[in-house]
């Protein structure tokens, strides 16, 4: 005769019916998910669904410089534009540094480093809260430093690209040298200053599949903007301004700054 619990008023065979059954439900529903691809994990997420885009920080300074940045830059390039026209290469010589002062003080103010967490970045200070080590440290100024370095690394390649669609090979060499210059200071030092040499982001960014923000929006309109500024140089026109690389130069700002307004606005976080 079986056993009878006296407060469940049942049987032990019964109890141990009832949890077999519970046990063989439960690993029935463990194999069925294994098995469906719809519920099935993976370890890692793809790397494009990870890469996120990069978020202005919020303190007043980095909002202020945020804006400034594309007044700056349009009243250097109107300022020194008839003396571009009539010498180009020293005034592209002589405006570089003032072009990466800038660049540089729009990325340690309002980006992002390398490898900082975006919390932490964004984060505003509470009332009376003190931030700890200020807004700029060593850490980030060496990531500006590496960016820089990075950007003079890559001047080269840009000039051998321009020179393969089309720049003058035997002439003008300096004229497409401080041209490249000029682009990969406005359209890639950002870049390599928020995501360094992550493979996964740079394989994203190179693919035009990372998700528009003021710095890939800035890539995309500086390149599109070069390749537009090419169009009135043959052009039987006969002026002073279709002279090599003048036109190149302004597509290139104008489409920087067009493409960084828009990609950190109207089109933030959307894909190609």
């Amino acid at each position: 005769m079986p056993l009878v619990d006296p407060v469940t008023m049942s049987s032990s065979a019964m109890v141990k019916g009832a949890v077999a059954q519970s046990a063989s439900t439960t690993k029935a529903t463990t194999g069925s998910q294994a098995t469906d691809p719809s519920t099935r994990t993976t370890g890692s997420s793809s790397p494009l669904a990870t890469l996120r885009p990069v978020q202005i920080k919020q303190l007043p300074a980095a909002q202020t410089v945020r804006h400034a940045l594309p007044a700056a830059l349009t009243a250097l390039y109107l300022l020194r534009f008839d003396a571009l026209v009539a010498n180009p290469v020293p005034i592209m010589r002589n405006t570089l540094p003032v072009v990466a002062a800038l660049q540089m003080t729009y990325a340690l103010l309002c980006l992002p480093a390398a490898g900082e967490p975006a919390s932490k970045s964004n984060r505003k200070p509470r009332p009376g809260e003190k931030k700890k080590g200020g807004d700029i440290g060593s850490s980030t100024i060496i990531t500006a430093l590496l960016a820089f370095v990075l950007t003079s690394i890559v001047t080269p390649f840009l000039y051998l690209a321009m020179v393969l669609f089309g720049a003058p090979f035997l002439t003008h060499g300096s004229h497409t040298f401080l041209c490249a210059a000029h682009l990969a200071l406005l359209t890639l030092f950002p870049l390599f200053y928020v995501h360094g040499v992550d493979s996964a982001a740079w394989a994203a960014v190179g693919g035009f599949r990372a998700p528009l923000d003021e710095t890939f929006g800035g890539l995309v309109g500086g390149l599109v903007g070069a390749w537009l500024g090419a169009v009135p140089i043959p052009l039987d026109w006969d002026r002073e301004w279709q002279k090599w690389p003048v036109t190149i130069l302004c597509g290139t700002y104008g489409g920087y700054l067009l493409g960084r307004v828009l990609g950190g606005t109207l089109f933030w976080g959307k894909r190609f």
